[in-house]
């Protein structure tokens, strides 16, 4: 790593130790402890609500603190996942010292360390969503030969009592600026915060949603990140919402990532974009156009999408946010910059040396061209996802594309060039195929597809049990269309998951 990576990047074990995180061992952690005066060590880890939960440590002693680091501890594995069964629900969980970040909250120094779930045998966890990850992204590289990145676009709306000063102007937000946008402070705070837990950011800004309803105002906002290794795609994620919500707590208002806020207002993603790189070297393009590689990629998540809503889109609100005409996407299908398709190719910034030698005429640098930045975006999933779970999806469905013989083709029959939402689905524009509509029918493309989720023990059986089972509880078949009606009170449900995931 080098010095000046290391004194821009705001992890403070980072500019400590001198190395970057992948190279965080023990003794890191314990001189950085001795050294900064640590009291408090807190394990986290992710149970079956998708939320960090928290284990609290004080150590006494050297030789106690190495065994929290070494060993971990016990927990109660029936009480954090529903498939745990109480007579046998000891679960061990084990820091990965790579997570390592200092609590930016508490007053007490405190170290933060995301955790492993392993069994009485000391192995991993078979069920565990992060091992889930870890099997399917080891699959993927020992087949491929190829690292997968991602990032998401973090999606969320804060809730405050209405103010009349700079009032919100409806579904104009869009990068809005101080005063009209009332907590631009509470963005950069957390855009801090997530940089100094480990997070690489990307930006953070307004996004369209804005209205005030019910004398409350509802402004919408977003951080995006930038392109890790998928299992550290996750640990963006949920670390991020972590921080918003004790700002939210902090600031005396409502952070919510749910996918509606309210009825006939945009609601919130989260969309994930991927790429595929083999050494040190992105793989989404060729010559200067999309590869054969990123096709089949598309294909595969496409193919694989009605039953990755399970993982993406997993309460009944979901649905309200997935219907037909509105900003989220139904139709299965792609195309380049085309934001109505389910997944999209954005921009890559291919001729960026011209655009900045354009713009500053007076700069004589040789800029060297930059290396291709091309990703592929899902735009389906919305904040009550199981990351872990998604992610594990998403990297099992970017390797089925990759394994079929001409799924590039096959992708290029579901590439449009036209704005689906504006379509109506005769003449010249073909039917498409769309997303399910509702948990229960998610529940049902799941197990159509679940021998691909499986194979090779990826995901146990009992998982997908477990997961269209909980779908199907929900028992909200044709639950837009009654709502629609005004046979039930939308408010109300909306409520009920205003803080999902």
């Amino acid at each position: 790593m080098k010095n000046n990576d290391i004194q821009l990047n705001q992890n403070e074990l980072v500019q400590f130790l001198k190395k970057p995180s992948k190279d965080f061992t023990r003794e890191d952690i314990l001189s950085f402890i001795e050294a900064r005066g640590i009291k408090m060590v807190n394990f986290r880890y992710v149970a079956d609500d998708g939320r960090l939960k928290t284990l609290n440590f004080v150590p006494f002693s050297r030789n106690h603190l190495e065994s929290i680091l070494t060993a971990g501890e016990r927990v109660d594995g029936s009480s954090l996942f529903s498939f745990v069964e109480s007579g046998s629900s000891d679960l061990y969980v084990v820091p990965r010292y790579r997570t390592a970040f200092v609590n930016p909250f508490t007053e007490v120094p405190a170290l933060e360390l995301l955790c492993s779930f392993y069994n009485s045998e000391g192995n991993p966890l078979e069920s565990s969503p992060e091992f889930i990850l870890r099997k399917a992204y080891t699959r993927l590289r020992q087949n491929t030969g190829f690292l997968m990145k991602a990032f998401g676009e973090l999606e969320y709306y804060i809730k405050s009592p209405h103010n009349e000063l700079y009032p919100l102007v409806d579904q104009k937000g869009y990068h809005q600026s101080k005063p009209f946008a009332k907590f631009e402070n509470l963005r950069v705070q957390a855009l801090e915060l997530c940089a100094r837990a480990g997070c690489r950011i990307k930006y953070g800004h307004c996004e369209v949603g804005s209205f005030t309803q019910d004398e409350f105002d509802y402004e919408q906002h977003e951080i995006e990140f930038l392109p890790v290794e998928i299992d550290e795609a996750v640990d963006q994620l949920l670390i991020s919402k972590w921080i918003l919500r004790i700002l939210g707590l902090q600031f005396g208002v409502e952070v919510s990532f749910a996918p509606k806020i309210t009825a006939g207002n945009a609601g919130s993603g989260m969309h994930i974009h991927m790429m595929l790189e083999k050494d040190g070297v992105n793989q989404m393009v060729e010559e200067g156009h999309l590869s054969s590689v990123a096709k089949k990629m598309i294909f595969g998540i496409l193919s694989l999408s009605p039953s990755l809503t399970a993982f993406g889109n997993t309460i009944p609100t979901s649905y309200l946010r997935l219907v037909p005409n509105q900003e989220a996407p139904v139709n299965i299908c792609w195309g380049d910059r085309n934001r109505s398709v389910l997944m999209r190719v954005p921009l890559g910034w291919n001729g960026a040396m011209k655009m900045i030698k354009d713009a500053n005429p007076a700069d004589k640098t040789d800029f060297q061209d930059m290396p291709s930045k091309q990703t592929v975006e899902l735009r389906s999933p919305d904040g009550s996802a199981d990351i872990y779970k998604l992610f594990a999806g998403l990297v099992i469905a970017a390797e089925y594309g990759l394994n079929t013989g001409n799924g590039d083709k096959m992708a290029e029959k579901l590439y449009v060039d036209y704005n689906v939402f504006k379509s109506n689905g005769n003449g010249a524009v073909r039917k498409l195929e769309s997303l399910p509509g509702s948990c229960f029918q998610s529940a049902e493309c799941l197990v159509s597809q679940r021998k691909i989720y499986e194979k090779d023990g990826v995901f146990p059986p009992g998982v997908i049990d477990n997961i269209t089972s909980s779908l199907r509880a929900f028992d909200d078949k044709g639950l837009s269309e009654r709502l629609m009606k005004g046979s039930e009170d939308i408010s109300k449900l909306v409520r009920q998951f205003l803080h999902c995931g």
